[in-house]
């Protein structure tokens, strides 16, 4: 594993990790705060990410895996035990964004850590635009019915 993907910059990041952060910024808040260290893995397809949440509220896990069984696109496969989390080979050919690992992180207020994975080739930006494009046809050129 190899925590380096593009050029680094002067603040010591790299290019992908600044883009990470200014893509997240774009897609939820501006003003949400963002961190990450890129990795590159030697897998076939699949982007997988350890990722730590700090909420404005509090949330357990119990209460997350509840509302991500119901996400659309995504799928929770979250058993605590061996194998019971979904990997990227596992992922390869599917549509669903895959969460796993789902706990509180007791190390910030209103805190969880979860792992996610997906088939990039799949679920990666084509898709998610004529998703997006989709849902946007059904909500506002559907109004006239």
């Amino acid at each position: 594993m190899i925590p380096h993907i593009d050029s680094f910059l002067d603040d010591g990041s790299t290019k992908e990790e600044w883009k990470m952060v200014v893509e997240t910024k774009k897609i939820l808040d501006p003003k949400i705060k963002v961190t990450a260290t890129c990795v590159r893995v030697p897998v076939f397809v699949g982007h997988s990410e350890a990722i730590n949440i700090e909420f404005e509220n509090e949330i357990s896990a119990q209460q997350a895996q509840k509302i991500l069984r119901e996400a659309p696109g995504v799928m929770l496969v979250d058993k605590r035990e061996d194998g019971g989390y979904v990997t990227p080979v596992e992922c390869v050919g599917e549509y669903a964004t895959f969460i796993s690992r789902v706990r509180e992180d007791p190390t910030v207020e209103n805190g969880l850590s979860l792992w996610c994975v997906s088939d990039n080739l799949r679920k990666g930006a084509a898709l998610n635009a004529v998703q997006i494009a989709e849902l946007l046809g059904r909500r506002y050129l559907n109004k006239g019915d």
